[in-house]
């Protein structure tokens, strides 16, 4: 019995040094207190004429999906030492691209419409992203300006393309992408995660995966061993601006209808913060994909905890700070042993008041 405790602690310990874990934690913690609130938080019901499930749980994973697509991407830009800034803008670029094209056919509802409205999104998407990576790479802008001139250029692009106005359109095809069901189930969920699946796989089992980390902790290093910093570099932004089209797809299809001043506004630091809870380093290097989807249904499962709690809107902000804040402590190795030091110091003294009122 004594060994089987041992052995669980030290599994304990073992999964709490890994980033992700904290995040796990988080999320368990947010469902449980939605759950004190409301003990049928977490049901999930059962619609026989329209075959839907639905429920509290299924909405967070429908919202998180854009927000797992974006994390995603950005993390591979930040394994290489870099940012993306413009995802939030590539989003309502993507998706005005996409409302307008639908808009303006005649068969919006047609194979061919919806295939075309996709496929003006990828390349709107692709295309600002494979300019943020050249302008990185190959001119030596700063990813950080690099990216901030695009987040002005996209959200720009957007209104240039929707005439300022906000755009809406009609196509069942396209707006299955968002609210369809696959047994019951959320298809744009399901979309998000075959596409994190796909990443991770060519990522973490071909040499892509070491490539992009060496090239974060040290670019000239890894172009000494024969690596092509400045095509990886590319790669990725490209990669991120593809992802944070398919998340702007899923946005705009949602409602069927981009508002070029919301539409992904704000997303990009959601992105940042999922991949911080995830454990990937913010300079560059190690990055962990799966840690990027839990810190994404962390921010969706925290989004959902502020409103079902009915926390006003002028604190939510402030709420949601100190929640990440706790977490990153908690990650933190030094912060972890110090606070180990503290509990063996309290426990020392107590010992040595029990032998002394024993004598």
């Amino acid at each position: 019995m004594t060994d089987e405790k041992t052995t669980w602690a030290t599994r304990l310990k073992e999964s709490a040094r890994k980033p992700f874990f904290w995040g796990i934690v988080a999320i368990v913690v947010l469902l449980g207190i939605n759950l004190l609130k409301d003990p049928r938080f977490l049901s999930i019901s059962y619609n026989a004429s329209t075959g839907y499930l639905s429920g509290n749980l299924l909405d967070i994973l429908r919202a998180a999906s854009p927000i797992m697509l974006i994390a995603v991407g950005m993390t591979l830009v930040v394994a290489t030492a870099g940012i993306d800034l413009s995802v939030g803008s590539v989003m309502v670029a993507s998706g005005a691209v996409a409302m307008q094209f639908l808009a303006g056919t005649d068969v919006p509802n047609s194979m061919g419409g919806v295939l075309g409205a996709i496929g003006m999104a990828l390349l709107v998407g692709t295309g600002i992203g494979l300019c943020s990576g050249i302008l990185v790479a190959y001119v030596g802008l700063q990813p950080f300006i690099t990216t901030l001139v695009m987040m002005m250029a996209g959200r720009g692009l957007a209104k240039v393309i929707t005439g300022g106005n906000n755009t809406k359109a009609s196509s069942e095809g396209f707006s299955w992408i968002a609210n369809g069901r696959i047994a019951g189930f959320p298809v744009v969920f399901l979309i998000a995660v075959i596409i994190v699946l796909a990443v991770a796989l060519v990522i973490r089992k071909t040499a892509l995966g070491m490539m992009i980390e060496s090239v974060g902790v040290n670019a000239e290093a890894a172009r000494m061993a024969g690596i092509k910093p400045r095509g990886l570099q590319v790669t990725v932004y490209t990669l991120s601006g593809m992802l944070a089209a398919c998340a702007g797809m899923m946005s705009v299809a949602s409602v069927m209808t981009v508002d070029v001043s919301q539409t992904g506004n704000g997303l990009e630091m959601d992105a940042i913060l999922a991949l911080v809870v995830g454990g990937t380093s913010l300079a560059g290097g190690k990055f962990h994909i799966g840690g990027s989807v839990v810190g994404a249904l962390m921010i969706t499962t925290l989004d959902k905890t502020v409103t079902f709690l009915g926390i006003p809107s002028s604190a939510t902000p402030a709420f949601k700070a100190v929640v990440i804040i706790i977490l990153c402590l908690l990650q933190s190795e030094r912060v972890r042993n110090l606070l180990k030091r503290r509990v063996r110091k309290t426990a020392v003294p107590s010992a040595s008041a029990k032998v002394s009122v024993a004598a």
